[in-house]
């Protein structure tokens, strides 16, 4: 294996999606193989407790990994390991072939998460596509109904979140609402790509920084009725998984992610993450009973939509091409 010419093409790897922007992922070579692993200071224990977003963002990072691979000619295949001791997904190896895929580098480097306004959602062609995407791999893409529920179950998971004094410590942790902040360039969730004002941005730093004292005084709830990302327009799409998926299979499910994600890309169409409808054990199960689905089977939620302007780029730690 060249191990020099996929090195090369780290960079464009590292655009794969990941909770917060923390890039969990680590690769390290050895003789004939790359192994695919996590940095457990990367993580979120206390917002992704289960470990849920986290295997989706390595599943997406490996399958960034082989189509990035096979658009420069390399031909790899993925052997999954899982193996949470030693906190390690599997290996990139020699194959055959080339990874058979639709998308090119291109893609991946276009694709971007958007919090901005949509000027429409996805047709119904588009809505087909995806789905078929997560059917082949056993599980299906739901368009939820009843927007006004879910604009209230929203509201109750962001206050949830913003009433846990560890997920906020978590959340501060990762932002980086001022440019001089060191890893403004590198990782997190900065104040462009939140879509966030100058005023806006130093609010929210200044109401985080004052939370142990405002938590009390009722900042969650303020804080949760601050966005409504629902009247931004779009539709929210939920990727539902086979019952009794394994953590190795949401591994497999963070590639079918990527696939969904890369397929809305190509149709002109962008991704905003709701994520904490599934992350609170209330509005999950509601979410669930509006679906017909079993909580459980609920593995990822986004705003979709086709977007009124472009979308910041968002920091990544290998950032030069």
């Amino acid at each position: 294996m060249d191990l020099a010419a996929f090195r090369a093409l780290e960079p464009f790897c590292w655009r794969a999606p990941s909770a917060h922007n923390t890039q969990p992922w680590r690769l390290r070579y050895e003789s004939g193989a790359i192994h695919v692993g996590w940095h457990a200071a990367h993580t979120l224990p206390a917002a992704d407790p289960t470990g849920r977003d986290l295997r989706l963002s390595l599943g997406a990072f490996v399958e960034t990994c082989l189509i990035v691979a096979a658009d420069a000619g390399l031909r790899l295949e993925f052997i999954a390991s899982f193996d949470e001791q030693h906190r390690q997904v599997g290996r990139l190896r020699p194959a055959r072939h080339r990874y058979p895929t639709p998308f090119r580098t291109t893609d991946v480097w276009q694709r971007r998460t958007d919090r901005g306004r949509f000027a429409a959602g996805p047709e119904q062609q588009t809505l087909d596509a995806v789905d078929s995407v997560a059917r082949q791999a056993g599980g299906g893409l739901l368009a939820v109904p009843y927007p006004d529920r879910l604009g209230a179950l929203l509201r109750a998971a962001d206050r949830r979140l913003y009433a846990d004094p560890a997920v906020v410590t978590e959340l501060r942790r990762w932002l980086r609402l001022d440019p001089t902040h060191p890893s403004y360039h590198a990782d997190g969730l900065n104040d462009r790509c939140l879509a966030l004002s100058r005023p806006a941005a130093t609010g929210l730093r200044a109401a985080l920084a004052a939370y142990p004292l405002l938590r009390r005084l009722g900042l969650p709830r303020l804080l949760a009725a601050a966005d409504e990302p629902l009247a931004r327009g779009g539709a929210v799409l939920v990727l539902v998984g086979p019952a009794d998926l394994d953590r190795p299979g949401q591994v497999e499910f963070g590639r079918v992610l990527l696939r969904v994600w890369l397929t809305l890309h190509t149709a002109g169409l962008a991704a905003h993450p709701l994520s904490q409808l599934i992350d609170v054990d209330a509005t999950r199960t509601a979410l669930g009973a509006l679906l017909d689905v079993a909580p459980d089977r609920l593995l990822h939620v986004a705003r979709v939509g086709r977007p009124t302007r472009p979308a910041p780029r968002s920091a990544r730690r290998l950032g030069t091409v």
